[in-house]
């Protein structure tokens, strides 16, 4: 075990929250940030197809780690091939009450609802924009919940990170904000993506982060409005938390109200990722999240579509070690299956 991951299983001994700011806090003072960042397979290398983005790795950090941008520099020498800030609201927000985060440590789950709490637009673009390191860097952005106009939030979101991102994230399936996900509704999603694409006049690439509770014809819908409206967009991210709770859950927690995270969302997550890479046919990138926790989960998601993936909840039970585990894991899956590439595997299974 590194001395990386003993900090982590020693932070694991404060309440959840109480955690997950001890660890931002000693990232900003550089404790446990490793040197610089690991090599990487070149085998890993891609390049997304529609939105033109370079990873050195197809591991991403998931939104929701570092919600104000603090430390993305620190995040890129753990192994991500890229990492995602945010979510990020226009205004400041203290979002939902605590207790707000819960360990489901016997599910290796994670249910939270947070809110979208964040320093606001101001504070996340001041450090955005001081952002030094190699991997690409996204920021992913959300609306206030007493905001009376929330596609403008959305608007002044993009307009604000854009020309300092290098791929922005419109998050419109949270379950924490209340009404959020009707923003995912056809006719609803067809006024936030027209109004949306208006916003990004820095060009960057722009993805959709969608929800894993939809059924066929919710998918249906989603993917008639993103070959509309929506035919600017570089790609989906699939998965967000789910509001479902499988009989499976063992957890004293699991009757907690949020979005479950973590082990038990990695298959249903999956199939709907495969369900939007049927449909779409290789016309938009996907990024494949929720549940990963190794690089045979990884590579299931990659096969099932996925251009890249990105993973938050399983670094609270497997330690910031992870993402460098799945790097070096990949090469031997693709090798045992005749791929040279990560590209060669995506969707092989669909």
């Amino acid at each position: 075990m590194s001395l990386t991951d003993m900090g982590a299983e020693v932070v694991k001994l404060l309440p959840p929250e109480a955690a997950h700011t001890a660890t931002i806090k000693a990232l900003k003072l550089g404790l446990g940030v490793p040197v610089r960042r690991p090599q990487m397979d070149p085998m890993l290398a891609v390049r997304l197809p529609k939105s033109g983005l370079v990873l050195p790795s197809p591991v991403g950090l998931a939104a929701g780690f570092d919600k104000n941008c603090d430390v993305p520099d620190a995040m890129a020498k753990f192994g991500f091939g890229f990492v995602e800030c945010g979510t990020v609201t226009p205004k400041p927000q203290p979002g939902n009450p605590k207790p707000r985060l819960f360990r489901l440590n016997e599910d290796r789950a994670v249910i939270n609802r947070m809110g979208f709490n964040n320093y606001g637009l101001d504070y996340f673009v001041r450090h955005l924009k001081t952002y030094r390191g190699d991997v690409p860097v996204g920021a992913n952005v959300g609306a206030n919940k007493e905001s009376a106009d929330r596609v403008a939030d959305y608007v002044t979101g993009i307009e604000a990170v854009a020309p300092h991102a290098h791929y922005v994230t419109i998050n419109i399936s949270s379950p924490n904000t209340p009404g959020l996900r009707g923003l995912q509704d056809r006719s609803s999603l067809e006024t936030l993506l027209a109004a949306c694409g208006k916003a990004d006049r820095a060009g960057k690439p722009v993805f959709l982060k969608v929800a894993p509770d939809l059924d066929a014809q919710a998918i249906a819908d989603i993917v008639d409005v993103v070959r509309g409206p929506g035919a600017w967009l570089s790609g989906l991210i699939v998965s967000n938390t789910t509001l479902a709770r499988p009989d499976t859950l063992k957890s004293a927690h699991r009757g907690e109200t949020g979005g479950l995270s973590g082990a038990p969302l990695l298959s249903r997550s999956t199939e709907v990722l495969a369900a939007f890479a049927r449909a779409l046919k290789g016309e938009f990138d996907l990024i494949g999240a929720g549940g990963i926790a190794s690089a045979e989960d990884a590579y299931a998601k990659i096969r099932a579509g996925a251009n890249a993936v990105q993973l938050y909840s399983a670094m609270v039970y497997e330690g910031p070690g992870l993402a460098e585990r799945i790097n070096r894991g990949l090469p031997a899956l693709l090798k045992a299956d005749g791929f040279g590439a990560v590209a060669d595997a995506v969707g092989t299974t669909l």
